[in-house]
């Protein structure tokens, strides 16, 4: 007998109700290699040698991906004469920094509900501050000479059911109907969409990391690679700190870390974040048919509504980006190489793809990869300080970083230096989030969620019970 209440059925999604031939999603994925296609084409950068010895330093940073990077440029350009030193335990960019879409948000808050909804009294100064950001950070990668195809050319939220339409139109922003946002990027799934024309650029990911650090080396910043921290120790209540690696140390009057989704040096912060993995295609360069065929003159970055959602953007050569969808956490915080590999989630982003693109039928992807995102209870970036102040960390960038990033690098080094500052006033800044809990709680909560987000993705956008007690709790995830 029918469910009494019609809304509570299960409603397919419109990749559910159009699927992609089998033929023709098995055949695109054919020739794909596993490797990320952005780390590959800057496979002849820079190296950078291994730490040995005993070192000293003004400023020790920890990581070698943007944040750690930007924090590195940062401090130099601040003080010329400080020393600064940065360690990474692989190479430069190889992870988040270097696999990412490439799309750089001015939204330090992953959003405005998830913005208001966590710091209302100060989503306005938030808001202005990150849109400054991007702009700050535009005119840096302009002045330091930063070759990283940035492009200024906003992004689009489109809708492809009906109810995220009326999800638009309750936003307030200017609506596109069905043929305006189709003569933008042209897709049968779509229904409605907003431009966003100013807040969004992409860029080039692998590129931009690699240029930060060859930009830092020229201001005089030692880079290390392949050298990972093992422990950071203090002694005192002034004294310098100590960071091992396995061949050598750094002994510095101030730290930051910048490791992200990798365990912190600092035990009070292991709970804040867990690693969630996500995944990418990236397809040959269309040719000028093709391309007439999906428009997309205008390079907008895109994504699409639902809570399991996707994004994609189109490259300077005319590849297509396409990610998303499938947000993965495995038991036990760990990151590995071994995660990365996920035929079924490959195949489902290839069908997705064939589905709101049918016109490209008989494409190919030349790339699919992986890689793991820093998740935080509050859904974007945590900061703090520990050892007395001469310690900074900033983590839990959850998918929003290539932009945040920059901001956070001024955050730690107006920290550190003791400044009052409108960022470090912050009740974002200031505060922190809930930490997840141990497994097998971890596991068990985020995956009882990703189940819930998926249901209320078929079932018109509704929330059950356990996405609303999230809510309540200040837990609630959202996309």
């Amino acid at each position: 007998m029918p469910h009494a209440d019609a809304r509570a059925r299960r409603h397919p999604t419109v990749f559910e109700r159009q699927p992609a031939p089998a033929a023709a999603v098995e055949a695109s994925l054919e020739q794909t290699r596993d490797a990320c296609f952005w780390l590959d084409d800057v496979a002849d950068a820079v190296t950078y040698p291994v730490l040995h010895g005993a070192h000293s330093a003004d400023l020790l940073v920890v990581g070698g991906g943007y944040t750690g990077l930007w924090t590195a440029v940062k401090a130099k350009v601040r003080n010329p004469a400080a020393r600064v030193v940065l360690i990474e335990a692989q190479t430069v960019g190889w992870a988040a920094s270097g696999r990412n879409g490439g799309f750089c948000d001015a939204s330090l808050t992953h959003g405005e509900d998830n913005g208001r909804t966590r710091w209302p009294d100060d989503f306005d100064t938030l808001e202005r501050l990150g849109q400054d950001n991007l702009e700050a950070m535009a005119k840096a990668i302009d002045a330091l000479g930063i070759d990283c195809e940035l492009e200024r050319s906003g992004s689009l939220d489109v809708a492809v059911e009906p109810y995220q339409v009326d999800q638009l139109r309750e936003s307030g922003a200017e609506v596109l109907d069905a043929d305006a946002v189709r003569a933008e990027v042209n897709s049968p799934t779509y229904l409605a969409g907003v431009w966003h024309r100013d807040s969004t650029a992409m860029l080039h990911p692998a590129k931009l990391a690699k240029e930060l650090a060859r930009v830092a080396a020229g201001l005089g910043v030692e880079i290390f690679e392949n050298s990972a921290a093992e422990s950071l120790e203090t002694h005192g209540r002034t004294g310098p700190a100590v960071v091992r690696t396995p061949r050598g140390s750094v002994r510095a009057d101030r730290v930051v870390l910048a490791t992200n989704v990798f365990p912190s040096l600092l035990a009070r912060t292991r709970l804040m974040t867990v690693p969630v993995y996500d995944y990418v295609l990236m397809t040959e360069p269309l040719s000028p048919a093709q391309r007439d065929a999906i428009g997309w003159r205008q390079r907008q970055g895109v994504s699409d509504m639902a809570n399991q959602f996707h994004y994609y953007r189109i490259t300077p050569e005319g590849r297509i980006l396409f990610g998303g969808y499938d947000a993965v956490y495995h038991y036990g915080r760990k990151v590995r190489s071994a995660y990365e590999h996920r035929p079924a989630t490959y195949r489902a982003l290839a069908s997705h793809f064939l589905t709101t693109f049918p016109q490209l039928e008989g494409i190919r992807f030349t790339h699919r990869w992986a890689g793991a995102i820093d998740t935080s209870t509050q859904f974007c970036a945590f900061h703090g300080l520990a050892k007395q102040g001469r310690v900074a960390y900033t983590a839990g960038f959850t998918g929003l970083g290539v932009g945040a990033t920059h901001f956070a690098a001024d955050v730690m080094l107006d920290r550190l230096s003791g400044e009052r500052t409108p960022r470090t006033e912050l009740e974002m800044v200031r505060k922190k989030p809930l930490p997840f809990p141990p497994e097998p709680a971890a596991a068990l909560g985020i995956n009882v969620t990703r189940w819930a987000l998926d249901r209320a993705d078929h079932r018109e956008g509704r929330r059950n019970a356990w996405l609303r007690a999230l809510d309540a709790a200040g837990l609630g995830f959202d996309s």
